[in-house]
């Protein structure tokens, strides 16, 4: 059968429903798709988005015919991918979450490998490489190994990789998650030509809402069902007259998130230029945000601090498409609370103790300098942001100051004790969540908690009370014969956290712990750490959702090994550039002060 007409839908499913057993007897059925219905229409940019296990990647494998439904009717491209997958197949280009680039093998020997698998003569590749490498700007790295790209470079490897046969329609499963801003921008830039300039047809699947936001059409999925799909607009249309902001008095803007988060009333807070922006559960009947009258709106919020309610008035501003998202789950589901961490052995925050001191920290790889002469400083009770592109040296940096990394100059102290010299007494006072899961997959979650108690020497009734404590603490008790390897993303960043704290550490090092995470999964995350800090834990976090920085009380934005930047998140956004009429966002300035200091580097070059 034809691919179908102009203007006609290239891919349509109607009460798709697809089920999957799991369990070690495999007696447990989790229903991914639950009855689904779309359209993917010709030429568009649709974005699909939804928490953890909402049915994204299974739905994207459907129209691959890499799965078959079990029940429903699904057409991509005139064919049923259940009995016709390899006429589909042929047509079209899908990059997974994790594509398969062959890491010892160089950028073009990783290119003529798909071409090979693809069928693509040797004329088409004269054509299209050249378009491939200058739309991904890879051109001058062709002869680099795969494995020495950084991340970003690797998923537009994969996208080029992807693209060596031009398809009808291009599936995208998340393709930046853990891509850092820049690079983040330059693979929508690629995304946005091939829709705009040449026509492809493109759904893409992210946890990003701000991409969504730029797409023509978008599906919303939750729990295996559709809540909506249309335009951004339409999405965003049921927060209109329930978005507000709010300026924190006498308290930081994630404390106030954090009381917000548990009232009933609000849906929704999130930190937003040193406010908090916030969506009711219900619309109210308010003058226009833009007009000159608009009144503030006065809520009841429970002051625990001083016991008491006060009155929080906040101004309504316009919605945007992320709060829409927000009041469509919370129609559709009951509300999941995020209850916040209470330590066993809370530590006083005394006044200003800096409990991180890092000086002229350097560390070398031979002749390459990964970490040169950065300094800062991290004090009791803080939070503290290390931002910067892939490859700026942020994990190196967390390897060193966990001890798991020796430097090779400088000077680095933890709550005092010396890290080069001292490194496992300052381990004992630390906890570290590494950037990819880190714990066995292969073991339950109570078998992992037993493994970290025992590696953090607790014994006994100690290391009883502990694990319990985590089971409770991050609602892990219903999962404690789950092997790890099968849980959500959210529950992995669950257990992987619980682990982290068995010990009770004064210090928790977080490397990218939100990557790919959704809004709800992100929302529960900092209201955890938020109580952290209010317990007097330490926490330096690397991130790059931009947004995340807000939650911290000073950032410092790492390039080629340097910090360009640091300061309280009000000092970095006013660095940045921002279109005209808005202020500047985090990500704007991060943008801006990455480019300036490459621009710099690269006039200096030139001029040596």
């Amino acid at each position: 059968m034809s691919t179908e007409a102009q203007g006609a839908p290239v891919a349509v499913g109607r009460d798709v429903r697809k089920a999957f057993r799991v369990g070690a007897e495999k007696k447990d059925v989790i229903q991914a798709l639950d009855g689904v219905s779309i359209e993917i229409r010709k030429g568009e940019l649709t974005a699909l988005v939804g928490p953890d296990g909402a049915g994204k990647t299974t739905l994207i494998r459907l129209l691959a015919g890499l799965l078959t439904a079990d029940s429903g009717e699904l057409r991509v491209l005139g064919f049923d991918p259940g009995a016709d997958a390899q006429p589909i197949q042929e047509r079209i280009g899908y990059m997974p979450q994790k594509f398969g680039l062959y890491e010892d093998l160089t950028v073009q020997e990783n290119l003529d490998l798909y071409a090979d698998l693809h069928g693509v003569s040797a004329d088409e590749r004269r054509q299209r490489y050249p378009q491939l490498m200058q739309m991904t700007d890879l051109g001058a790295f062709t002869r680099r190994l795969a494995g020495r790209l950084s991340g970003g470079m690797k998923q537009k490897l994969g996208l080029a990789c992807t693209l060596v046969r031009f398809p009808e329609l291009l599936l995208l499963d998340e393709p930046t998650v853990g891509v850092d801003p820049l690079s983040r921008r330059e693979l929508w830039q690629i995304v946005y030509h091939l829709v705009h300039d040449e026509g492809l047809t493109v759904l893409v699947s992210t946890a990003y809402l701000d991409e969504a936001e730029r797409s023509s059409r978008v599906i919303v999925l939750h729990q295996g069902k559709v809540l909506a799909q249309g335009t951004p607009a339409d999405i965003t249309k049921p927060a209109a007259g329930r978005v507000f902001m709010t300026d924190p008095a006498g308290e930081s803007a994630r404390s106030l998130q954090a009381r917000l988060l548990d009232d009933p009333g609000v849906i929704d807070a999130v930190p937003d230029g040193g406010r908090v922006r916030w969506v009711r559960s219900r619309a109210a009947a308010l003058a226009a945000p833009d007009a000159p009258d608009a009144p503030e709106v006065p809520e009841a919020l429970e002051d625990e601090r001083a016991s008491s309610t006060v009155e929080l008035h906040g101004s309504p501003v316009e919605p945007h498409f992320e709060d829409g998202f927000m009041v469509l789950l919370r129609q559709s589901a009951a509300r999941e609370e995020a209850p916040a961490i209470t330590l066993e052995r809370p530590l006083s925050v005394r006044g200003g103790e800096v409990v991180v001191e890092v000086r002229d920290l350097v560390k070398r790889f031979g002749a390459f300098t990964a970490v040169n002469g950065i300094r800062f400083e991290v004090r009791r009770g803080e939070i503290f942001g290390l931002l910067g592109p892939n490859g700026a040296g942020k994990t190196t940096t967390f390897r060193m100051l966990c001890g798991l990394l020796a430097p090779s100059s400088g000077v680095l102290r933890i709550v005092g004790v010396d890290v080069r010299h001292s490194g496992a007494e300052a381990r004992q006072r630390l906890g570290y969540v590494a950037q990819k899961f880190s714990l066995y997959g292969a073991l339950t979650v109570s078998e992992n908690l037993e493994f970290f108690a025992g590696a953090y020497g607790l014994r006994g009734r100690r290391r009883r009370e502990r694990i319990d404590w985590a089971m409770r603490q991050f609602d892990l008790t219903r999962y404690a014969q789950v092997r790890s390897g099968d849980l959500a993303g959210g529950y992995k960043q669950r257990l992987a956290m619980s682990a982290a704290l068995l010990h009770e550490p004064e210090i928790l090092f977080l490397d990218e712990p939100t990557s790919g995470a959704d809004p709800l999964a992100r929302r529960a995350f900092w209201r955890r750490i938020t109580a952290l800090s209010d317990q007097g834990v330490t926490v330096i976090v690397t991130t790059h959702f931009m947004q995340e920085a807000e939650y911290c009380d000073h950032v410092a934005i790492m390039d080629g090994g340097r910090i360009l930047a640091q300061g309280t998140p009000g000092e970095i956004r006013r660095q940045g550039r921002a279109a005209a009429g808005h202020e500047p966002t985090m990500e704007d300035a991060f943008i801006t002060v990455v480019e300036a200091a490459r621009a710099r580097e690269s006039v200096q070059e030139h001029a040596a």
